[in-house]
């Protein structure tokens, strides 16, 4: 394999980016088994990863281009085109020709206005290898999540065995934003920057410890006249397994049900205070609702290790090509498959 090859591929199974084009950066949350919090969450009992960073509005628009050119399920928000408060994502065309396009200054910040079925549509098309085409089973409507007409309306929507992306439980996302890691038994901080104390919102502190919410009366956005930030702004305050913003910025979806018709939300959003980031502070709402503070991250199954090449030919498809056999996870099933190295390497032939 070329060292460009090489490099690409790294950046495929070692970053969490998928075939078609948006690469969505994870990290590693390890410590299986871990304690759970004296309120009984935060335990999960397996390796994954989750989202670096939120699903920007960039990486929502691919989406969009994607698989919403009738829209069928109402993907696209109308408000998501405001450039203050929302995404800055336009739609353009006639329905069965929409195009999407997002600007510049939004394209590294969170997608909000998103239900949770856009998430779970969003999850499915990670799962499915961002696949382009109606919004059906093989692109939207099933994978991590099979989403009915009946699940919708009953709210009984639950991940799928075999899921490779979805929206995190409330136990993954609690565990990647404040447990301290390092163990089975290390505990948890009560706000998702490595602190006791409530985050500031100074954007020249190098010391860390700060996110985006508002600062109370008088004070407006942090990076006006737009309401969020960018991802990742804070460099210097990351979550103990190394996420950004799981603190401020946009409420983030988890997929549990709380009660009643209730799906979480986690981590306060830029017109809240710096209080509702706490560990302790759940809030709720319900799935269909696209308020402007609502956005997300996704997780992932562990990273598959990368098998030895077939050099000259291939068993597998029967012709001669640089192949590669990539193991599945425990939670996609067992055997493997094979992933050709023109899809890894194009210029390789």
């Amino acid at each position: 394999m070329s060292v460009r090859a090489v490099a690409i591929a790294v950046s495929l199974y070692g970053t969490g980016a998928v075939q078609a084009g948006v690469a969505i950066a994870t990290v590693a949350v390890a410590d299986v088994g871990n304690v759970a919090a004296p309120s009984g969450i935060g335990r999960v009992n397996y390796a994954y990863r989750i989202g670096t960073y939120e699903v920007t509005a960039g990486q929502y628009t691919a989406f969009l281009n994607a698989v919403a050119r009738d829209d069928t399920h109402g993907l696209y928000n109308p408000d998501q085109a405001n450039r203050e408060y929302g995404s800055g994502i336009a739609r353009s065309g006639a329905q069965g020709a929409y195009v999407y396009s997002v600007d510049a200054a939004f394209e590294n910040r969170p997608v909000n206005g998103v239900s949770m079925w856009d998430a779970c549509r969003f999850a499915n098309w990670l799962h499915n290898g961002q696949p382009t085409g109606e919004q059906v089973a093989r692109t939207t409507e099933d994978g991590a999540y099979t989403l009915s007409a009946a699940g919708i309306a009953a709210n009984t929507v639950a991940r799928n065995p075999g899921w490779r992306w979805a929206i995190p439980s409330e136990n993954e996302w609690v565990k990647a934003a404040y447990y301290k890691g390092g163990g089975a038994s290390s505990g948890y901080w009560s706000y998702p920057t490595r602190s006791d104390t409530p985050p500031g919102r100074d954007l020249l502190d190098v010391s860390g410890n700060n996110a985006t919410s508002t600062g109370g009366a008088g004070t407006g956005p942090i990076q006006p006249p737009y309401y969020t930030t960018t991802v990742g702004l804070y460099h210097n305050s990351a979550s103990p397994y190394g996420t950004f913003d799981m603190g401020g910025n946009v409420w983030e979806r988890t997929e549990d049900v709380i009660f009643g018709t209730m799906r979480g939300l986690r981590g306060g959003a830029y017109n809240m205070s710096a209080g509702w980031q706490r560990f302790n502070l759940q809030n709720f709402t319900r799935p269909e609702l696209e308020d402007s503070t609502f956005g997300f991250r996704v997780v992932a199954v562990p990273t598959p290790p990368l098998a030895p090449i077939a050099m000259w030919w291939c068993f597998a498809c029967r012709r001669p090509q640089r192949c590669q056999l990539v193991g599945l996870s425990p939670a996609q099933g067992k055997g493997s498959r094979h992933d050709h190295s023109s899809r890894i390497d194009p210029g390789h032939r």
